[in-house]
């Protein structure tokens, strides 16, 4: 824990050099890229020393689940490796980090600042431990009642508010680019595609997940509805606007409105942290212009704390429905 609380000392420092420093783009830069750098040791270390609550919550929810229904097992285990370093969600961090080093893999500086002030938010254990609700609440949907949902409303709840189809296990994870990317089949429709192990959300569950349908009746999720922005590279961005420019000229053609899957916030969230309630819905960020973007980006980065990521649950562990 002192090891934990003197990284986040340093870090807090650093964010004082660098609103000190000038308005140096090259500057500003160069103190995001080690600010993001500490803090992506500091949530590795958090992770492995327990320190992230909704992480412990994770193994325990893979190990119950597992427990209870053998043949959800092999998922399980794969869906838990996002409460260490080398799940999904974290090896994304990293190589957007990596990425972000180098001006090339940008249009232009501001972008490049844009993504490392996302990506300090992304890497606060705060936040990182409100996204872990979307692979939790994955396993307590399958449990069918068993595990109680984290940060969330009842499924029931949800779907009566938000009037969703039920899209089956996984559905929190569904348009995440850390699990899966949408492909075009032969007749011209989008469907999600899981990477690696992820695919035996289709083989246990045979049922596929098309963007047309998706798009307009998905329900609640932290990515999808909170963290998009926080948790998506410039690229993922846009190449999800791309997907959904796609499919909404083929609804034109037929003479068809489409929305897109962000334009309205599904409600379900409870209990998140501070940090996550100051965050952009996906609706608002879309429709913003970059200008407004970057000032909230920056007086965000401004008042965020470095604490321990502790988080409410909607119940106990066991028995929520």
């Amino acid at each position: 824990m002192a090891g934990f609380l003197s990284r986040t000392l340093l870090s807090l420092g650093l964010l004082m050099l660098l609103t000190a420093c000038g308005n140096g783009m090259d500057k500003q830069i160069e103190n995001y890229q080690q600010l993001v750098d500490q803090r992506l040791v500091t949530l590795g270390d958090a992770l492995r020393d327990g320190q992230v609550r909704n992480a412990t919550l994770l193994k325990q929810y893979a190990n119950l689940l597992g427990q209870e229904q053998p043949h959800y097992a092999m998922l399980a285990e794969e869906i838990a490796k996002d409460a260490g370093t080398s799940g999904p969600l974290y090896l994304s961090l990293q190589r957007r980090y990596q990425d972000s080093l180098k001006l090339s893999n940008f249009p232009n500086q501001e972008e490049q600042l844009a993504e490392l002030e996302n990506l300090y938010q992304a890497t606060d254990p705060a936040l990182f431990n409100d996204m872990l609700s979307d692979p939790i609440n994955v396993l307590a949907d399958m449990s069918k009642g068993t595990l109680a949902r984290v940060n969330s409303v009842s499924r029931e709840a949800e779907a009566l508010a938000n009037n969703t189809d039920n899209f089956g296990a996984g559905s929190q994870l569904v348009g995440n680019p850390a699990y899966g990317e949408w492909r075009t089949d032969s007749n011209g429709m989008s469907f999600w595609a899981w990477y690696g192990m992820y695919s035996l959300f289709s083989d246990l569950f045979d049922r596929r997940v098309y963007y047309r349908d998706w798009s307009g009746r998905r329900g609640y999720s932290y990515y999808n509805d909170i963290g998009r922005y926080r948790y998506s590279s410039p690229k993922q961005i846009r190449t999800q606007e791309s997907v959904f420019q796609q499919q909404k000229k083929r609804f034109d053609n037929q003479g068809k409105t489409f929305s897109s899957p962000y334009a309205k916030t599904r409600s379900g969230a409870s209990g998140l942290s501070r940090q996550s309630a100051q965050a952009p819905s996906p609706a608002k960020a879309a429709s913003a212009s970059s200008a407004s973007q970057s000032k909230f980006r920056s007086n965000y980065a401004k008042s965020s704390s470095h604490r321990n990521a502790s988080s409410r649950t909607t119940r106990s562990v066991s028995r929520g429905k």
